[in-house]
């Protein structure tokens, strides 16, 4: 049974019970609620405490019922409610209510969709970058592991409507699909497409002919782990030096150096401002590697003398504090 409706179901027990008793003392004693409230909760606690007036015969027999019946549910509810604070079970469901508000707060979030071995590290990733998201899976064991790991989460099937629309869809920025099964992934892509089609998806693919089904179902990026682990095992026998210096600037969490995007917007004080004399290179110390201007590709190694426009995206290698600093001057 679920754990809110199994928690509602025994506490409605015991506030029947406590119903019971008040209007029984009441109706046949005539006495007052307070009074009858009193007299109920002291015969099904069985504290000893006397009778707070005398007990007419029909009273006496009203009381036996109570003890009877009344101390067996009261006494199953709270050994119940017991049980589950000794489980932790009361702290996971207000842990989820948690989840759940903090799900509706979402905005241009992203969506994780799978959590296995793929799928956890990207959210570790996400997580390490301080972008929100939430993950979605339907296996209740890795539900438990993302509880664990204090990422929010939907537990459901990603190819249903409804699950995609719980975890905010219509307000995301991105969605991942890294599940295995290729089919569901090309299915999650379609849904994810026509509810939110300014959606950023990025899909996980296997094969060469999934993923021109997935470019065909909307899917902006398609990425094959495999291919990019066989690339990168490959450049680790030839160009040790090479993935070292790249997992520094991309993995590696415990250094300040990273590599970002940074996206110039169209009232930032950078534009019309060539790379040589603007604050890129000398206050902050940041170097651009690479340039993609709106509706063309990314060109790496740009001339100092090229200049900036609004909606340029800068890819750049730079301590993440000055990253920062460059990322809110691109966006004033």
């Amino acid at each position: 049974m679920d754990l809110e409706k199994k928690l509602k179901i025994v506490l409605m027990i015991l506030v029947l019970v406590i119903s019971f008793g008040t209007i029984g003392y009441t109706t046949i004693e005539g006495w007052p609620f307070l009074d009858s409230l009193y007299m109920t909760v002291v015969t099904l606690s069985t504290v000893g405490f006397g009778e707070v007036y005398p007990l007419s015969p029909i009273g006496k027999i009203f009381t036996m019922i109570l003890v009877i019946f009344g101390v067996a549910g009261a006494g199953y509810t709270i050994s119940i409610i017991g049980q589950m604070i000794v489980k932790g079970e009361i702290r996971k469901l207000l842990g989820r209510r948690k989840m759940q508000k903090g799900l509706k707060e979402l905005e241009d979030h992203y969506i994780v969709c799978g959590f296995g071995r793929v799928g956890r590290r990207i959210a570790q990733e996400l997580c390490a970058r301080k972008v929100p998201f939430v993950v979605i899976d339907n296996d209740p064991a890795k539900t438990e592991q993302s509880e664990k790991d204090c990422f929010l989460f939907v537990q459901g099937d990603a190819t249903n409507d409804q699950t995609l629309l719980d975890a905010g869809i219509e307000r995301a920025k991105g969605l991942i699909t890294a599940l295995v099964n290729e089919a569901d992934n090309v299915f999650i892509v379609l849904s994810a497409r026509q509810l939110n089609p300014k959606l950023f998806i990025t899909a996980r693919v296997e094969s060469d002919e999934a993923e021109k089904k997935l470019l065909r179902a909307g899917a902006d990026k398609v990425v094959s782990p495999h291919k990019i682990g066989g690339i990168r095992m490959a450049l680790t026998a030839i160009r040790p030096n090479l993935v070292d210096f790249m997992s520094v600037v991309t993995f590696d969490q415990d250094t300040d150096l990273t590599i970002e995007e940074i996206q110039i917007k169209p009232d930032s004080p950078l534009i019309q401002s060539t790379l040589k004399d603007c604050a890129i290179r000398k206050e902050f110390g940041i170097m651009v590697v690479g340039i993609k201007k709106i509706g063309k590709d990314v060109f790496l190694n740009p001339s100092p003398e090229t200049k900036i426009e609004a909606g340029d995206i800068l890819i750049v290698i730079g301590e993440k504090e000055k990253l920062d600093k460059l990322e809110t001057m691109a966006g004033a």
